[in-house]
C-alpha cells in the first residue's frame, strides 16, 4: 500500500479515495494532485516514490536525479508536457489584456520573418487555436536544436503551412513551442521562461518553471514510460482506439506523426538540458499544487497573492472569456479526433474531458492536467511521473476528475 500524504477539506474525501485507487489498480508510480475551490485549497495530496524507476513500493534504483526509492514529497515537481501549453498560453493573452498585442494582428507584424512561404495571412489567434497550419516541421530539429532558441523559431518561419491556415485546425503538438515562444519574444524583448518569472511564478509564489533554474534540479523527480495494468473483468473489454486513429499514429507520414516527430530523436525530458530550456509545448516543471493555484488566479483573486493587476486576479473577466470561447472544433488534422480548443486552452469535450462545460485548461501526453472550472469556482492540478499511452485523457486524471464531480454535487 502506498503511503498517501496531505490533507482534503470536509467533503472532497471522494478525490482522496481515487488518488489511493489510482495506485492499487491504475498504474500510478509517484503522483500529486491539488484542488482550490473559490482561491482557497481544498486538496493537498502526494504519493508514491519521486523517481518513476523507484516503483509504487518505493523499491529501486538510485536514477540519474539521485530519486532512487525517495519518497514523493510535497515540494516534488515534475514535467508537465503538454501542461505547459495552458501557462503558457497566458502570456498572450495577458499582453493582449494590456494592450500590447493584437489576437487579430497578423503574425508578421511583430515577427516578419514569419510572412515567407504562404503565412503572411496567419492572426495571432491562429497561433493559439491551432489554426496555423504549421503542425509539422519538413526537417525535423533534433534534440540540441530544439532547445537553443534559434532552430526552433526560423524553421517555423521558413516552414510552408500543410493547410491554408485559418481554415482548419490541428494540435501544433511541439512547434507550439516556437510560435508562441518567439512570438513572446519579438513583442517584449523578453524569453517567454523569463516572463512567465517575473510577472506570474513570483507574484504568485508558484512553483513553476518554463526554464528550470539549476539550483532546483534537485527537487524534480525522474518521468518514464509506464504501462497501464489491465481492466477488470469486471468492467468489460477495454475501449480500442479507432483504426484511424492507430493508422495515423503508425503512420511514419502521417501529420500525426510528423507533428509528435518535429524533434527527432525525441528529447530526454529528465537531461538537466532539457528541463532548462524553454519549450512552452512541453517543457515546464511544476508542482500540481502550482499548477492548480495558477488556475485558480486566472479565474479569480487569490488571498494573499501579491501584486497582481486585474484586482488581484490574472485573467480580467473579458480575457477569461477569450481564453474559453470555443475557436476550433471538430475534426483534429493532428490527433485524428474531435478536439475543441478556446485561445491557447483545450475545451470540456469527450475527446478531453474536464470538469463542465465550462471548463478550460490543458492536459500533457501521459497523465499530466490542469484546468478551471469557472462557474464551480474550482481549479485543478495533477502530476505523474509514470507516463501511460493516453494523449488527452488519461484514466488516472479523469478518475480524480469524476470523484471531484462527485464531491461538488
Amino acid at each position: 500500500m502506498v503511503d498517501v500524504q496531505g490533507t482534503v477539506a470536509d467533503g472532497f474525501e471522494p478525490v482522496r479515495d481515487a488518488f489511493v485507487d489510482n495506485f492499487a489498480r491504475r498504474g500510478e508510480r509517484g503522483a500529486a494532485v491539488a484542488v482550490y475551490r473559490e482561491g482557497h485549497k481544498v486538496v493537498d495530496l502526494w504519493g508514491g516514490t519521486k523517481d518513476v524507476e523507484g516503483g509504487a513500493d518505493g523499491a529501486g534504483g538510485d536514477g540519474a536525479n539521485g530519486a532512487g526509492g525517495e519518497p514523493w514529497g510535497k515540494d516534488t515537481a515534475q514535467v508537465v508536457r503538454s501542461v505547459t501549453k495552458g501557462i503558457a498560453a497566458a502570456v498572450p493573452l495577458l499582453l493582449h489584456q494590456r494592450g500590447q498585442l493584437d489576437l487579430d494582428g497578423r503574425v508578421g507584424t511583430y515577427w516578419p520573418e514569419f510572412k515567407a512561404n504562404g503565412k503572411e495571412r496567419v492572426l495571432v489567434r491562429h497561433l493559439l487555436s491551432h489554426r496555423a497550419g504549421v503542425p509539422v516541421l519538413d526537417t525535423p530539429l533534433a534534440p540540441v536544436q530544439a532547445i537553443d532558441g534559434f532552430h526552433g523559431p526560423r524553421a517555423v518561419a521558413a516552414q510552408r503551412p500543410v493547410w491554408e491556415p485559418g481554415t482548419a485546425h490541428g494540435y501544433h503538438a511541439q512547434t507550439y513551442s516556437w510560435l508562441i515562444g518567439e512570438l513572446v519574444r519579438r513583442v517584449t524583448g523578453r524569453t517567454i521562461g523569463r516572463w512567465i518569472a517575473e510577472e506570474i511564478a513570483r507574484p504568485l509564489g508558484l512553483d513553476l518553471w518554463l526554464g528550470l533554474p539549476p539550483e532546483q534540479r534537485g527537487r524534480v523527480g525522474r518521468i518514464g514510460p509506464v504501462e497501464a495494468p489491465p481492466a477488470p473483468a469486471s468492467q468489460g473489454p477495454r475501449l480500442r482506439p479507432k483504426r484511424s486513429v492507430t493508422e495515423a499514429y503508425q503512420n511514419p507520414d502521417s501529420l500525426t506523426r510528423r507533428a509528435f516527430g518535429a524533434i527527432s530523436p525525441l528529447p530526454d525530458e529528465n537531461d538537466p538540458a532539457y528541463l532548462e530550456a524553454e519549450l512552452p509545448a512541453s517543457g515546464g516543471v511544476a508542482t500540481a499544487d502550482a499548477l492548480a493555484r495558477f488556475y485558480a488566479a486566472l479565474i479569480g483573486p487569490l488571498p494573499s497573492a501579491g501584486p497582481l493587476r486585474s484586482g488581484g486576479r490574472l485573467f480580467a473577466p473579458a480575457t477569461l472569456t477569450l481564453a474559453r470561447t470555443e475557436e476550433s472544433a471538430g475534426p483534429d488534422e493532428v490527433l485524428v479526433v474531435g478536439t475543441r480548443f478556446g485561445l491557447g486552452y483545450m475545451l470540456h469535450g469527450p475527446a478531453s474531458p474536464l470538469l463542465g462545460p465550462g471548463s478550460f485548461g490543458h492536459p500533457g501526453r501521459g497523465g499530466s492536467l490542469a484546468f478551471a472550472d469557472p462557474d464551480s469556482g474550482v481549479a485543478f492540478g495533477y502530476v505523474t511521473n509514470g507516463m501511460q499511452r493516453g494523449v488527452t485523457a488519461d484514466p488516472r486524471a479523469q478518475a480524480l476528475v469524476r470523484a471531484l464531480r462527485a464531491a461538488l454535487k
